[in-house]
């Protein structure tokens, strides 16, 4: 009697849900992400051995780049309904007798990066898509000097705001003494006496037993 031979069947797995799956997440993260801005300006920040992270939310950072220009950033807190940002905003206007539409107030929440420039020209800065000119704008920073000092105006009005806020400086390695006194002067004149400095942590070599 001959033997039977069953049909041998190669294993097969079907892909297909799996690969769906794939686009369907890939197509979420593209929809829902926020790609971040470069800053306006490069700021290397020195070194330190400190390990402790900044906090992730309720702050606002001052920069300091090493052409002595100052940049500011401010977020909107633990949850986007509390419109910090854009309440600063406004307040700004009021000081300096400038009207915002809720879709620049709008506009200027969702910048996801730090700014540096004369409140006179955010009409402008807001309006632009186009980096290059936004770059313009920023040339000079936010002014600091006795005669027209944004930059505590802008800190005054954050701390009213959202009273939880905390204080962050990311300051360029080279950036001059004059310019972080400066900022720190008007810190403290804000009653600001606590406050992070970003820096970029050092690598430690780590020595083996056996390389004592």
């Amino acid at each position: 009697m001959p033997k039977i031979k069953l049909p041998t069947k190669s294993p097969h797995i079907d892909m297909t849900p799996m690969v769906d799956l794939f686009s369907v997440v890939l197509t979420f993260l593209m929809l829902t992400t926020t790609m971040r801005q470069p800053e306006p300006a490069p700021i290397d920040t020195p070194f330190s051995i400190s390990d402790k992270t900044a906090p992730e939310a309720n702050i606002m950072t001052v920069l300091l780049s090493k052409d002595s220009k100052v940049f500011f950033n401010i977020d909107n807190g633990k949850d986007t309904a509390f419109h910090f940002k854009g309440k600063i905003l406004t307040e700004m206007g009021k000081r300096y007798e400038m009207t915002f539409t809720p879709e620049e107030v709008k506009q200027f929440e969702a910048y996801p990066s730090s700014f540096g420039l004369p409140i006179q020209k955010m009409h402008e800065f807001i309006k632009t898509k186009d980096a290059k000119e936004r770059a313009t704008l920023q040339v000079n920073g936010i002014p600091v000097d006795s005669t027209d000092n944004q930059l505590a105006l802008w800190i005054l009005f954050a701390r009213q705001v959202n009273p939880a806020v905390q204080a962050c400086i990311k300051g360029d390695n080279d950036a001059p003494y004059p310019i972080v006194k400066k900022v720190l002067d008007i810190l403290q004149d804000k009653n600001v006496n606590r406050f992070n400095l970003i820096t970029n942590l050092e690598v430690t070599k780590v020595t083996t037993q056996s390389e004592q």
